[in-house]
């Protein structure tokens, strides 16, 4: 398993844009939450799925950053005042602790539209089939939408 967290990190540190790019302070906020640790369970299921079919893992390596993008961007919500008000995370401040509410807030919905934006485009890159991909990326949007992740934090608060 921590080989899979050692690939999938560097995957996102690929798609995700470095701290120092403009503007700053958000890509630092993502970063921040992104790399602050975790066991990385859902990237190893991705990479154990994948493993049940093929061995070219790199293939679907967008996949499981994505996964864990998504799953990134619901913990920095889910920290905010608004929702849970958690204080740590990971035994680290929580995001909007230390960058703020609105800035929390833009990091987590930068990371879900940044996943929207680079996961169709890098598995066409992979050779994934068009239809394939646009129906990945529509189950994808209702599982982290009302009938999935959004529909469960409802359900929370």
């Amino acid at each position: 398993m921590h080989d899979v967290k050692i690939w999938v990190e560097g995957g996102m540190d690929q798609l995700v844009p470095k701290e120092d790019e403009y503007p700053s302070v958000i890509h630092q906020s993502i970063r921040y939450s992104l790399f602050a640790g975790g066991k990385r369970i859902r990237p190893f299921l991705v990479y154990l799925s994948q493993g049940l079919y093929s061995n070219d893992f790199n293939r679907i390596l967008p996949v499981a950053c994505a996964v864990e993008m998504v799953h990134t961007y619901s913990l920095i919500h889910d920290d905010l005042p608004a929702m849970d008000n958690d204080d740590l995370r990971r035994g680290k401040p929580t995001n909007h602790k230390v960058f703020g509410d609105a800035v929390a807030t833009l990091a987590g919905d930068a990371l879900l539209t940044m996943v929207f934006e680079v996961l169709p485009r890098k598995l066409s890159e992979n050779k994934f089939d068009p239809r394939s991909i646009l129906d990945f990326m529509i189950l994808f949007a209702r599982d982290i939408g009302i009938e999935g992740l959004v529909g469960g934090q409802v359900v929370d608060i």
